[in-house]
Parts: C-alpha cells; structure tokens; sequence
C-alpha cells in the first residue's frame, strides 16, 4: 500500500532515485538526502503508514531490525564514536515527511550535533503521578 503524493512511497515504488543501502521484504533503508553526518540513514516500512501511531507492531519491530542491522554495518564500515536513532510524529514532534521513518545518524565525539532539549530532573512525587495515569493496572 502507497499513497500517491508521498516522496518515500515514490522510492519504495521506483519512481524517485534514492542511494538504498537495504531492503528486505518489509522495509527500506536509504541514504538521507539532507544527511547531517555520512552515513545518516533513513529506515522506513515500505506500507505507507504516517506515524509511530498508525504503524502495525510487525512493521515497527521489521524498522528496529533493519535499524540495528544497518547501525552495526555503519559501525563496522564508517567506525562512528557513537550513534543516535531519532524518529518524530507530527509537526509538533518535527516529522517533515509524513511516512514513518526512523534516522540512523552515526556520531562523532565532537560533532556539530546538539541534543534538541535541556534534561532537568523531575520530582519522583510528579512522576508518580503520570506513572498512575498510564499504568495499565492504575
């Protein structure tokens, strides 16, 4: 299943080049064309889905095993320091194609990469409190 208007669709179906470095019966993996490091690769299910909400368990677990396969490949070819996964939903999480897909960044010790948010620890009192909210079992 495609959607028309989606670029990431367009590759799965070979109507857009893309530098695929993997695919496999449920996913493709590819170069990202807006790379902030060599080797960035994006992870995608080839069904069109748009979001970490709308992607089926088999499809989600087929992106983190092509993700872990690519990011031993890329430590053993490009020998990043480091690596770091980065998946968004929404514009209000910064998804810009609306696909699923999963960035694979390797890292370097020093790199022009900066974490997007200030860590700052919370009250275990307040935590309690959205733990209750979310639990299953209250």
């Amino acid at each position: 299943m495609t959607s028309d208007g989606c670029v990431f669709c367009a590759i799965v179906a070979g109507r857009m080049p893309a530098a695929i470095v993997y695919e496999d019966l449920r996913t493709l993996a590819f170069l990202d064309i807006t790379a902030v490091m060599e080797g960035h690769t994006l992870v995608i299910p080839k069904a069109h889905v748009t979001d970490l909400w709308q992607i089926t368990a088999a499809d989600a677990a087929a992106v983190m095993r092509t993700a872990h396969r690519l990011a031993r490949r890329i430590r053993e070819v490009l020998r990043p320091d480091g690596m770091t996964l980065f998946q968004a939903n929404g514009e209000a999480g910064w998804q810009d194609v609306f696909h699923f897909h999963l960035h694979v960044v390797p890292r370097l010790t020093g790199d022009h990469l900066h974490r997007p948010w200030q860590a700052q620890p919370r009250p275990l009192a307040d935590l309690e409190k959205t733990r209750v909210r979310l639990s299953e079992t209250g």
